[in-house]
């Protein structure tokens, strides 16, 4: 037999009010409704719920039994169904998955836990690295926040714009470009260190060298920032990156930054997720905490929500 679910409603209105007049105004329907509401119950349960003593209507045994169970279950349907307004984070227990560049790990990851962790102790967070090429993590729910140098090509991923950061070279204290303004031909004639996953040697650095008709010697890959600017350090090798999202690494290191002898744009930043979590307060809320800890890397940030 298909049960009504909306029965459900009507018999915890029957069970707390005992009578067919006092369910029937609190669920805003006429009288009849309800008592053909209740005769639907019955014939259902196979139990009377209420019947008549007197001038009143009195629970049967089941019906008594059941009446904690059935308010119990129609307070968690309304829950479930109705829009999600408040978000307790004294008592939010969740999981999420941040895949962000290991550049911005380590600027920003301890920041970020901390945040997390002063706001809402029950949340843990999966810090993930990126993978070597596009994936559909975020779709499939594997990834919750995901960084990017670019706007997703899919619709159903959202993006947020957190700011772009101009290309610094970065090098050891005493380092020979450090004698001398730097120039391209200068900058061109160093040894260089590309930080690429993959191990690629080349990138849009070269192409632009190669317009102005120079060329470049890259003569190591490195797989993450932390160890490129490591090698900076140890070597006379030079690294171009980001200025702000390796900032504190190379404090830590003592490093020394020059400017980039070349005019390309400024590297965006931008902030991914799946376009299921636009109405989660949950989600929204690590998004903001999110934001806002990579902001601090930017002076002019811009973040509109797109």
């Amino acid at each position: 037999m298909q049960l009504d679910l909306n029965l459900l409603t009507a018999l915890d209105a029957l069970l707390e009010e005992g009578s067919v007049t006092g369910a029937a105004a609190r669920l805003h329907v006429t009288a009849p409704a309800m008592s053909r509401s209740l005769g639907r119950i019955r014939k259902a349960t196979g139990d009377q719920i209420l019947v008549r003593t007197g001038r009143h209507m009195t629970p049967t045994t089941r019906a008594l039994a059941m009446r904690t169970e059935v308010h119990a279950l129609v307070q968690q349907a309304h829950h479930l169904l109705s829009a999600q307004t408040e978000l307790d984070l004294a008592t939010l227990e969740r999981v999420f998955t941040v895949r962000w560049h290991d550049a911005l790990v380590t600027t920003c990851g301890t920041a970020l836990i901390a945040e997390v962790h002063r706001h809402a102790p029950g949340v843990r967070l999966r810090l993930t690295a990126e993978p070597g090429d596009d994936t559909p993590e975020l779709r499939r729910g594997e990834v919750d926040l995901a960084s990017s140098a670019g706007p997703p090509s899919l619709p159903d991923i959202r993006h947020r714009l957190i700011g772009r950061d101009q290309l610094v070279l970065t090098v050891r204290p005493g380092h020979p470009l450090t004698e001398q303004p730097v120039t391209t031909a200068r900058y061109a004639a160093a040894d260089h260190l590309t930080v690429s996953r993959r191990g690629r040697l080349r990138d849009r650095i070269d192409d632009a060298l190669t317009d102005l008709g120079h060329e470049r010697r890259v003569i190591a890959s490195a797989p993450t920032t932390a160890t490129a600017l490591q090698l900076a350090h140890d070597t006379d090798l030079v690294v171009t990156l980001p200025d702000a999202a390796t900032r504190s690494s190379r404090h830590q290191l003592g490093l020394t930054t020059l400017p980039l002898p070349l005019e390309l744009p400024k590297v965006p930043l931008h902030l991914l997720w799946h376009q299921r979590h636009d109405n989660d307060p949950a989600h929204t809320w690590l998004r903001n905490l999110a934001t806002q800890t990579l902001q601090a890397l930017f002076t002019s940030p811009d973040t509109p929500d797109q």
